[in-house]
C-alpha cells in the first residue's frame, strides 16, 4: 500500500480540536484539505503526522504549541491609542480587525481590553500557545 512522503500531493479529511474537545476547524462537508507533504504548507506537526500515512487511514495527530502555532509572543500585545481609531468606531473585547504592518500585509488582531486612552490588541494566532488535536483521514495520494 503506497505511503504518503514528502513531495506527494496528498488530499485529507482533518477535524481539528482543542484538548478541551472544543472544534476549530474541520473539512467534514467540504472538499478534502490538499497539500504537499514536506512543503512547508501545513503546520510542522501536521504535516510530519500525515507523512507514513496510508491512503483510506484515519489517524489522530497531537501537535504540541512548539510544532503548530508556537507559543503566545507577549510582544504581540497592542496598545493602539483611541484617539487614533475612527470616532463611530464601537469596539468591543472579542471583536477582530484586521491592521496593516509596515509593509502592507494584513495583520488579524483581537480586542482583547479598552482602558482610558488605549485599546490593548492580540496579533497571537488564537491557537498560539495551545496543544490541538487532528483527526485525520488520508483520502488521495493525487
Amino acid at each position: 500500500m503506497q505511503q504518503a512522503k514528502k513531495g506527494d500531493q496528498v488530499r485529507v479529511h482533518y477535524t481539528g480540536r482543542l484538548t478541551s474537545g472544543e472544534q476549530f476547524d474541520s473539512s467534514v462537508g467540504r472538499e478534502p484539505l490538499e497539500f504537499t507533504v514536506g512543503a512547508g504548507q501545513m503546520i510542522k506537526g501536521f504535516d510530519a503526522g500525515v507523512e507514513g500515512m496510508a491512503v483510506g487511514e484515519k489517524k489522530k495527530i497531537a501537535v504540541a504549541p512548539e510544532d503548530g502555532y508556537g507559543s503566545r509572543n507577549e510582544e504581540a500585545i497592542i496598545e493602539f491609542p483611541l484617539e487614533q481609531i475612527p470616532a463611530d468606531m464601537k469596539l468591543e473585547p472579542g471583536m477582530q480587525l484586521t491592521l496593516q504592518n509596515q509593509d502592507g500585509h494584513p495583520v488579524p488582531v483581537v480586542v482583547t481590553e479598552l482602558k482610558e486612552k488605549v485599546v490593548v490588541l492580540d496579533a497571537n494566532h488564537f491557537l498560539a500557545g495551545k496543544e490541538i488535536i487532528f483527526d485525520v483521514e488520508l483520502v488521495e495520494i493525487v
